[in-house]
């Protein structure tokens, strides 16, 4: 890569490397294995800048990463996955209190479980929706599907998480 590319490429693509980790990580359902699928979707997305027709590089560099995240999973899905531990962060206010921290992080988790309970397909949707603010046209892109099917991935993915989160609340009633 020439020295112009390689700062096309760095201007392009270095800023979503925050949601390339998110996306990979939701789909690999590990932190590490997201290290890896990133790393090697930047690596794939150097290879293949000159396919970049400019524009918003966010769309185009998270479809590799779930091309890779998927090349990783079909490779790796009989082992073992990890599961993703957030630490609570210090939101500056009452909200640091043992009780309201033990309820929050308990919230956390149930959503967190029920969005990695989700099959995969409808799991991406929803992150790629949600998790990182990307349009129906851009999440179409990413995951090479008619937009349709992504509004009907997320629509699905809502009422199943929606089933999931009213069943676990309901667990919990005494």
């Amino acid at each position: 890569m020439q020295a112009h590319e390689r700062k096309l490429f760095e201007q392009a693509m270095v800023p979503h490397i925050d949601a390339a980790f998110n996306l990979a990580r939701w789909l690999t359902q590990d932190a590490h294995a997201a290290e890896d699928v990133v790393q090697e979707s930047y690596l794939r997305a150097a290879r293949y800048f000159h396919s970049f027709h400019g524009g918003d590089g966010r769309p185009w560099l998270l479809g590799i990463v779930r091309r890779t995240a998927f090349d990783w999973l079909g490779k790796y899905r009989s082992e073992a996955i990890a599961s993703y531990n957030d630490e609570t962060h210090d939101r500056g206010d009452d909200s640091m209190n043992p009780a309201s921290l033990a309820i929050r992080e308990d919230e956390q988790q149930s959503v967190r479980s029920a969005l990695e309970d989700l099959p995969p397909q409808l799991r991406e949707a929803i992150v790629l929706r949600e998790l990182e603010g990307l349009s129906y046209q851009e999440i179409a892109t990413v995951a090479q599907v008619p937009i349709g099917t992504v509004m009907s991935r997320i629509s699905r993915g809502r009422r199943q998480l929606q089933q999931r989160l009213a069943g676990s609340s309901q667990e919990k009633l005494p």
